[in-house]
């Protein structure tokens, strides 16, 4: 997997991020749906400055985003129990 998998919106649901952002000035807890994930599951911050680092340099894996978004949840959600 080289590309995002469209519908899915793991990534911004399942991890932490430790960064501020707006509507999100504390970050962002561990299965908290992202403030700025919309409806498409696409972010509303994508190429904008105020977009978390952390956000902008994720890279999707088969190791991380699995076969579908339900098991990029449950990979993504392992990770975060691991590093957490």
């Amino acid at each position: 997997m080289t590309e995002c998998r469209m519908g899915c919106g793991a990534c911004c649901i399942a991890p932490s991020i430790s960064s501020a952002m707006p509507a999100m000035p504390n970050g962002k807890p561990a299965g908290v749906r992202c403030a700025h994930l919309m409806e498409s599951l696409l972010c509303e911050l994508f190429g904008k400055p105020e977009r978390p680092k952390v956000c902008g340099d994720f890279q999707p894996a088969d190791y991380v985003c699995g076969s579908n978004g339900e098991e990029a949840i449950r990979l993504i959600t392992e990770l975060e129990n691991c590093t957490g």
